[in-house]
């Protein structure tokens, strides 16, 4: 009977004792299963079946993962229109391989901070791509829309005169010339904008020139019959 007794306490012994190993495999099957923390695709492996992985901290990761169906979009807003900064807004863009197709994104998240290097700030909108034709690193071109409270003018490009002291247009006051000096904006078709104490319904030369000083008499005709 002693005899018996020790078998069976050695026969749960070894039970025990594979317990444990399947236990210590199936504890190292884990570890070696990676489970990513969203969806998406991998565009960089660095290692393959066999390798050894390293831990330390000189070590590359093994993959790199990337979303396609949700996508982030960064633009620079130039400091003059930071004004127009509105959270939840769709923003309209392009990219180069869908030239003749709009995307749009919602404006996410605002960095409230401007670049000392670009004087810019940066925004980000986030962009669905449910069919996954948009990719990560594509460089889009932005519709960024102006919103402001100051009086902005259109006229011809030719209209503007850019010299390295000054850029004005030539407003005709009475028949004489007078120099305005203007900020230039964004075009918008054949019209650029531009900013100065000009108003609505002054004379501006179409073809504007440094030779034409201020205060020469002018005469001038509509450019819907000729050259002004």
């Amino acid at each position: 009977m002693d005899t018996e007794r020790a078998k069976v306490r050695a026969a749960e012994a070894s039970i025990e004792a594979a317990q444990e190993a399947l236990k210590a495999i199936e504890e190292i099957q884990v570890y070696l299963r990676i489970t990513a923390p969203f969806t998406g695709v991998i565009t960089t492996r660095n290692v393959h079946p066999g390798a050894l992985v390293g831990t330390g901290k000189d070590a590359v990761p093994m993959f790199q993962l990337e979303t396609v169906n949700r996508l982030r979009l960064v633009v620079p807003v130039p400091e003059a229109d930071v004004g127009g900064i509105t959270k939840g807004g769709k923003i309209a863009f392009s990219v180069p391989a869908y030239p003749s197709e709009t995307f749009y994104g919602t404006l996410s998240r605002i960095a409230r901070s401007i670049d000392p290097k670009t004087r810019s700030m940066p925004v980000e909108l986030d962009v669905s791509s449910p069919n996954g034709r948009l990719a990560a690193g594509m460089y889009p071109a932005v519709k960024w829309p102006i919103r402001g409270n100051r009086a902005v003018l259109l006229v011809p490009p030719t209209s503007v005169v850019t010299t390295s002291e000054r850029t004005f247009v030539i407003r005709v006051n009475d028949g004489t010339a007078e120099w305005v000096d203007v900020k230039k904006g964004p075009t918008q078709g054949d019209l650029i904008e531009i900013v100065g104490p000009l108003k609505e319904g002054d004379t501006v030369l179409r073809r504007g020139s440094d030779e034409i000083r201020a205060g020469t008499h002018l005469n001038v005709r509509l450019a819907s019959a000729s050259k002004e």
